[in-house]
């Protein structure tokens, strides 16, 4: 009787329910078994410790007295690295069961690592002696207790004590060292200071001795670094990384009481809430598939309810604006990665949660982005009433490649809003995404849906040929007001690949004369996103010459359907040497790289902890079996 009650109720809810929102009790389950714990998910300090789901949080604190410092939010990427702060985030299990991550500022460090034990977390902060110049003296850590996400609770100081009380759970938070009076520090709230000059352990839970908290840390990290190497031997290296950098930017979404990975925590902060990106976010989805299928599944769903009134999964979501880019979407990557995490966690509802909007997605662009029997990128130019990006700059955002100089001086059309461009990046992406789909429908049982999808595939794979040049070698872009070819070659000239459009002839033509040529992508890293002999390749600017980690990532899904086996492992070590050269040299991976020097912090548009760029290291595991 119970459990039909249940299933009346939900049944009702669904009824009720907008097209996006979810459909299965497995999705609200997986995100309960998520969201529970201590976790470093609030998004502006990756030093606040937060247990879900009631929010009771300990927002770890530096403060200086020689300097009037007080820093209250810490996190790669903040914004406040512009005051010399460096946060080098380390080793994370995705579960918080340990955490920790290196805090630098003004020739001092700190070491603060955390390890849940049940409903008891334990943190302890290492003062590191970086020169002998500089000391701990009146240098302190202050615990700022409170509940977060507009969850209630009572907190109280009890001498050294905090007594913290939410509706389900009771806290005590104490130190292994006598809390000392700092009246000149710029909290407000009850709280804890704590003298630097010796190693400091924090308890949330029953008392422990310093040395327990140490105990208790170091089993947690052994244990987890066990596992790493268990798990993936000499892969190790190339593991740490990824996994690293999406567990420190997994964040909780309160409003909607799930967990999601944005790109990096400072596009979050700037935006006021959570930002995220359509492709980049079904990218995340795809390297968690290799070790988490409940981020997995979290994130892939979550970008896929994003889905416009429209019918489109859009640019961005945000909440901080409280809306999303309703005049454009973004490369329709979103079924081929569903379809490969459902084979490697083939769970049925995760299909029948997502197919609707990846249908009603693809039916979008045929209805809204066809012009003279191709697609093009387009941009409606208004975003919910008001203009926005409004024309070419509007569809070069669709495109996911803001400046690329492949559309500069492209017009638009103004009856289609799109580009007078038949795009061979789009066009292809659009047939893989047909193929993928159709195996999803057919998967359930979708027989009528599978005729359209397969049929929709071989009309585009038709036009996608007739954008091949004998002469250039090349699959091109023409232009749809005047016939012509474009000669600037980018990556998004190989995608013909990834849908298995062009011949083994084809695609062994397009590595050789390109893919190897130095003057158009090969070199030490690889690939620019413009072809090295391109007049925009000089500018290192954004999408204009530099390496984006997508790009790599997407040309070798292609490479992987033909016999060129020699392209798929020169693109792997390579793109894999680009990575660890910067996550070696200081722990950051970044949103794009300089395609001469390898390097992602010569410009300030490469924000240096944005988790695709883990791709560079994801597809070395595909090439070795460990993910379809």
């Amino acid at each position: 009787m119970k459990k039909n009650l249940i299933l009346i109720l939900f049944t009702l809810l669904i009824i009720g329910a907008k097209a996006s929102e979810y459909r299965t009790l497995q999705y609200r389950h997986l995100e309960d078994s998520l969201c529970k714990g201590w976790h470093t998910c609030y998004n502006s300090s990756q030093t606040t410790f937060v247990h879900l789901p009631d929010g009771f949080s300990i927002n770890v604190c530096l403060a200086m007295k020689e300097q009037g410092y007080f820093a209250d939010e810490i996190f790669k990427s903040s914004h406040s690295l512009r005051s010399g702060e460096m946060v080098f985030p380390g080793l994370r299990s995705d579960d918080g069961s340990y955490t920790s991550l290196r805090f630098r500022y003004k020739g001092r460090e700190l070491l603060i690592e955390s390890a849940a034990d049940g409903n008891a977390e334990l943190i302890l902060i290492t003062p590191v002696q970086l020169s002998p110049d500089k000391t701990y003296k009146d240098n302190f850590i202050v615990l700022q207790p409170g509940f977060l996400y507009g969850n209630n609770g009572t907190i109280s100081k009890d001498g050294s004590l905090i007594r913290a009380k939410s509706a389900d759970y009771s806290y005590i938070v104490g130190a292994t060292s006598k809390p000392i009076s700092a009246d000149y520090i710029n909290s407000t709230s009850i709280n804890l200071s704590l003298s630097l000059e010796d190693t400091l352990g924090i308890y949330v839970g029953e008392k422990r001795t310093l040395q327990e908290i140490k105990d208790k840390i170091h089993s947690s990290k052994e244990r987890l670094e066990n596992e790493h190497h268990r798990k993936y031997g000499d892969m190790t290296e190339s593991f740490i990384p990824m996994q690293t950098i999406l567990a420190w930017n997994t964040i909780y979404d309160a409003k909607n009481k799930r967990m999601i990975s944005p790109v990096t925590r400072c596009w979050n902060y700037s935006w006021g809430g959570y930002i995220l990106f359509d492709w980049d976010t079904y990218f995340a989805s795809y390297m968690f598939s290799l070790y988490n299928k409940g981020l997995a599944f979290s994130n892939a769903i979550a970008i896929t309810k994003a889905i416009t009134p429209d019918g489109f999964i859009p640019n961005f979501e945000s909440s901080g604006l409280n809306e999303s880019s309703w005049d454009r979407s973004q490369p329709p990557v979103g079924s081929e990665i569903i379809l490969r995490i459902y084979k490697h966690y083939p769970e049925k509802w995760f299909l029948e949660e997502v197919y609707d909007e990846l249908l009603t997605w693809n039916r979008w662009w045929i209805s809204n982005r066809m012009i003279n029997g191709y697609l093009a990128w387009g941009s409606y130019g208004k975003n919910n009433g008001k203009e926005y990006s409004a024309g070419l700059q509007g569809a070069k955002f669709e495109s996911g490649l803001d400046n690329s100089p492949m559309y500069d001086s492209i017009p638009m059309n103004k009856d289609t809003h799109t580009m007078e461009l038949a795009d061979v990046g789009l066009n292809s992406m659009y047939v893989m995404d047909c193929n993928a789909l159709a195996e999803i429908a057919t998967i359930l049982g979708k027989k009528q849906d599978v005729r359209e999808l397969k049929e929709r595939a071989k009309e585009f794979s038709k036009k996608v040929q007739e954008l091949w040049d004998e002469k250039s070698g090349m699959f091109l872009n023409r232009r749809t007001d005047n016939g012509s070819f474009s000669h600037r070659i980018s990556p998004t000239n190989f995608y013909p690949m990834l849908a298995g459009i062009c011949s083994q002839k084809q695609a062994e033509r397009m590595i050789k004369d390109y893919y190897f040529n130095p003057e158009y992508f090969h070199g030490e890293y690889v690939m620019p996103s413009i072809s090295r002999n391109d007049p925009g390749f000089g500018d290192n600017n954004y999408w204009r010459g530099r390496i984006w980690a997508p790009m790599n990532f997407l040309v070798y899904l292609g490479m992987q359907k033909y016999d060129v086996k020699d392209a798929r492992e020169d693109l792997i070590a390579r793109s894999k040497a680009l990575l660890m050269k910067s996550w070696k040299e200081n722990g950051g991976i970044f949103e794009n790289y300089n395609s001469q020097t390898g390097v992602g912090n010569d410009v300030y548009n490469a924000d240096n902890f944005y988790h695709w760029g883990a791709l560079l290291t994801f597809i070395e595991f595909m090439e070795k079996g460990y993910i379809k």
